[in-house]
């Protein structure tokens, strides 16, 4: 594993957290496309930003990169070498958001840009509700196709608390 990503079925997933706690098992840096994509208030960068940022990490020998932004997953998988997706229902992740708004009540996590304070508003909300189960499916069909495509990329699934625990734990490298 040197060139690694990180997706989730959702915000709420546990993405940034689990990024954290692999770059420190591997003495990986952890890249969170958060901090591309965003500029304080919350302001979007342009794409043409979004994308060199990516492609700067990309031409290292290693990386952790944490986050979905499917507009630009296809740029992220030409380099990969490993994918770990978690996925967890949609009322765990519904209330990890929930909580995280929380205890980042006036503060900037530190997988985000500086100077956009933890929020949470009902389009975020209606966005995680909507595309819960097209999300899923969609994954499954892409893992399917990199399967045949690309067999030796390496794809680990984790979808339950105790199989993301474990893999730490455990050590184990389960692909799926």
């Amino acid at each position: 594993m040197e060139r690694i990503m990180i997706m989730g079925v959702s915000a709420g997933v546990g993405k940034s957290t689990f990024a954290r706690r692999l770059g420190d098992m591997l003495d990986m840096d952890v890249h969170h496309l958060d901090t591309f994509y965003w500029r304080p208030d919350w302001v979007e960068a342009p794409l043409e930003d979004f994308l060199a940022a990516q492609q700067e990490v990309l031409t290292q020998d290693q990386w952790i990169m944490e986050g979905n932004y499917s507009h630009s997953i296809d740029l992220r998988l030409k380099h990969a070498d490993t994918i770990f997706y978690l996925e967890l229902p949609l009322h765990v992740c519904l209330y990890r958001v929930l909580k995280r708004r929380l205890i980042n009540s006036g503060k900037t996590r530190p997988d985000m840009c500086e100077g956009c304070e933890e929020k949470l508003d009902w389009p975020f909300l209606k966005f995680i509700i909507t595309t819960y189960h097209s999300r899923k499916k969609s994954m499954k069909n892409r893992f399917a196709e990199i399967r045949r495509n690309e067999p030796d990329k390496v794809i680990v699934i984790l979808d339950s608390k105790q199989k993301i625990e474990g893999y730490f734990l455990n050590g184990r490298n389960e692909q799926t």
